[in-house]
């Protein structure tokens, strides 16, 4: 089956190009999301050994354990929103390459793929965006308590 001129393998390849661009940033909020749940689970980590000694401010701790949970899970929601908008661009991409081959007989395949890949990418970012505001707000108040304490 030849393709027509105006839909050569140059123009199908220029097409997945742009769902690999989307990838590849995919990829790097990826390493960053990873790169922050580490950060969350080490103060978590740090926060259960203080914990354990029975501080005196063990009622602050638990408050601090309860939003880094809720940190940790907001980062995995953007993970896994992350990990499904990257298989939605690597579906598109294989999806415009089959639409091509095919004789474009798959309709709006691989733009629906691309739009959710869209909206999990839009998902996850307001995740992270979450995130970030707990732990600013988690850092404001550690540092309130620590100020406090060494007032007195």
């Amino acid at each position: 089956m030849a393709l027509p001129l105006s839909l050569d393998h140059h123009t199908i390849l220029s097409a997945m190009l742009a769902p690999a661009l989307l990838m590849a940033a995919t990829g790097s909020l990826l390493v960053s999301a990873n790169a922050r749940l580490a950060r969350v689970v080490d103060r978590l980590r740090a926060l259960i050994v203080a914990w354990e000694k029975d501080a005196p401010d063990r009622e602050e701790r638990d408050t601090q354990i309860r939003r880094h949970r809720h940190r940790a899970a907001l980062v995995l929601r953007a993970c896994r929103l992350l990990y499904a908008a990257l298989g939605a661009f690597v579906g598109t991409s294989l999806g415009l390459a089959a639409d091509a081959l095919l004789g474009f007989r798959l309709d709006a395949v691989p733009t629906v793929l691309a739009v959710v890949g869209m909206i999990c990418l839009l998902g996850a970012s307001l995740a992270m965006g979450r995130e970030v505001g707990l732990s600013v707000r988690s850092f404001d108040e550690e540092l309130d308590q620590e100020m406090a304490r060494r007032r007195t």
